[in-house]
């Protein structure tokens, strides 16, 4: 079985899937970060700008500078922000188009198991930040099924169909995290798990926000009808309401932080 290649271009469609979850983890993340008011941060992989925003909101950093693949996904990102503080603009997470010790902070939110080299994605967040600061990240607890994703995928891979999943889920896990920062020269690494949970109207309202937002929505469509039938109503017994209709769930994200050597 194969899986597909994820691919993001719909910025308004992320945001009502993933930019919400996005924000839920990443308000723990930075309160665990307490990074001070007044750095100058970039935001690796920063798709429609979600955690941009939040960044912006929570931290007072004086610049954040946006680098992500997916034009479409930065031209949301330009359009959503107000505060003038964050710069997008088109770049590879392996090969940042920045200089040596240009930041204060480096993060990278819920992408590092899409990062064609994820050795390398840290080498350079770790390369453009100066010495005595943070680079850090989170990611769905893919190998663990974390994933907010992952109810819809473990049916379509009961199935035996593609289910679209990163193509380093191993960068996800606590492990693989600290082996990456470490091998970046990072040091005072620590890591956390964060857990949180989303409430929707009910099934049919995760259905329609989850699919045209996610990857996921690229598997579902792949399949037959009849197979794409059986995989929401699977889904659907998985995820029982309660009493007043509503539809919670969990998802689950790895999180570490270090510092570079002064």
């Amino acid at each position: 079985m194969t899986d597909q290649k994820v691919r993001f271009d719909d910025g308004g469609a992320y945001e009502l899937m993933m930019g919400t979850w996005s924000r839920l983890a990443g308000e723990i993340f930075l309160d665990w970060l307490a990074l001070p008011d007044g750095l100058q941060c970039i935001d690796v992989g920063c798709g429609n700008g979600a955690f941009t925003e939040l960044l912006v909101a929570r931290c007072a950093p004086s610049m954040v500078a946006g680098i992500d693949p997916a034009a479409a996904q930065l031209d949301y990102a330009r359009a959503r922000h107000r505060a003038g503080i964050a710069e997008f603009q088109q770049g590879d997470a392996i090969a940042l188009p920045f200089p040596e010790s240009r930041f204060d902070a480096a993060i990278m939110a819920l992408v590092i198991f899409f990062v064609s080299d994820p050795a390398k994605g840290a080498t350079e967040m770790a390369r453009v930040v100066r010495p005595g600061g943070t680079v850090a990240a989170y990611a769905w607890d893919i190998v663990g099924g974390g994933s907010p994703l992952e109810p819809i995928n473990a049916e379509i891979s009961a199935l035996n169909r593609s289910a679209s999943r990163p193509p380093n889920p191993g960068a996800s896990r606590i492990e693989g995290l600290r082996d990456l920062w470490t091998s970046a020269g990072l040091e005072a690494i620590e890591t956390r798990e964060i857990s949180v949970q989303r409430s929707f109207a009910d099934f049919d309202e995760f259905w329609s926000v989850t699919l045209p937002g996610s990857a996921v929505g690229q598997s579902i469509a792949a399949l037959s009808s009849g197979d794409a039938e059986i995989v929401k109503n699977r889904v659907r017994a998985k995820l029982p309401p309660d009493a007043a209709g509503r539809l919670t769930y969990g998802a689950r994200a790895n999180a570490i932080k270090g510092r570079v050597p002064n």
